[in-house]
């Protein structure tokens, strides 16, 4: 077996692995990761256009922000697990498994697209006027749903 068909095997066996752990998570947060990439990426290239300087010190600023929002979508993750375990205790079924999970991703997916769109901006490109309104709509929209179910709650 050569070198290039073990990588495979093991890209393949550590993402059925995540895929299993994140379960219905898992794309949403792949597509906050790939989000996550792009906006840092822009971030950089609007950085040079709006006159400011690109340091390490920058980057690990930007890279600790996108840390966190890991970190949050974890502790989404755990409420979510706190919340059902608490339910199959006292014989409550909630009907979901991580809806505090799912919207910490939607909501941080809002925020990293709207960051980017204007990072673009920045960057000299021009931006169909619809597009940013529809982002904050979703970001505004997950925002309403999560304080409506906190009323029911």
């Amino acid at each position: 077996m050569n070198i290039t068909d073990k990588i495979k095997i093991t890209f393949v066996a550590v993402m059925t692995a995540v895929n299993g752990w994140l379960g219905v998570l898992a794309l949403p947060f792949y597509f906050l990761l790939l989000v996550n990439i792009v906006d840092y990426a822009t971030g950089i290239m609007a950085a040079v256009y709006r006159g400011e300087r690109v340091s390490s010190d920058v980057g690990f600023h930007g890279i600790a922000k996108k840390v966190c929002m890991w970190l949050l979508v974890l502790v989404g993750y755990i409420t979510d697990f706190i919340i059902v375990e608490m339910g199959h205790t006292m014989h409550i079924e909630f009907g979901f498994d991580c809806l505090v999970a799912l919207a910490v991703i939607f909501w941080l997916l809002a925020n990293e697209l709207i960051s980017i769109l204007e990072n673009i901006a920045d960057i000299g490109t021009p931006l169909p006027p619809f597009l940013t309104k529809l982002v904050e709509l979703v970001k505004e929209k997950t925002e309403n749903k999560m304080t409506a179910e906190e009323d029911i709650c």
